[in-house]
């Protein structure tokens, strides 16, 4: 179970947010260009109001017929989406999402984002672990 804090897997992220009425093209091409997966929604406060992600886009989007130039992220969200603290393990925010079956939680302080965690960071050490002991063995695949 990964026991590395949340605060450690989002340090250093630079969070992706957004109005509700942000449309839907818009949105999709900045989450392209920054290459992640879900965008938290902010109210004028900068208080998180719901989450956008590449399934909402696709669902209740595209396969539902909606036209992405007009439709606002408002309209497709999931609103107040669970979330969590930094200060938890992130084997935690990983049985939220299994549990409830998606794949981003917001990480919060007081209604605020810091960041966000997605099923790809459970990987993070952990690949590079398996990385390490595959470089190891081509290495002595190579002495012998």
């Amino acid at each position: 179970m990964p026991t590395r804090l949340i605060s450690e897997v989002i340090e250093g992220q630079q969070i992706l947010t957004c109005s509700a009425d942000s449309g839907v093209r818009e949105i999709c091409r900045r989450m392209t260009e920054r290459r992640v997966g879900a965008v938290m929604v902010v109210d004028d406060q900068g208080k998180l109001r719901g989450i956008f992600t590449e399934r909402d886009a696709l669902g209740r989007v595209l396969a539902a017929g909606r036209d992405p130039d007009t439709t606002t992220v408002g309209e497709v969200m999931t609103p107040d989406p669970l979330c969590v603290s930094a200060q938890r393990a992130l084997g935690h925010a990983l049985h939220l999402m299994y549990d409830n079956g998606f794949r981003h939680v917001p990480v919060v302080e007081g209604g605020r984002p810091l960041g966000m965690v997605s099923a790809r960071d459970a990987l993070g050490a952990e690949l590079c672990a398996f990385e390490d002991e595959l470089e190891r063995r081509e290495q002595i695949t190579e002495l012998l």
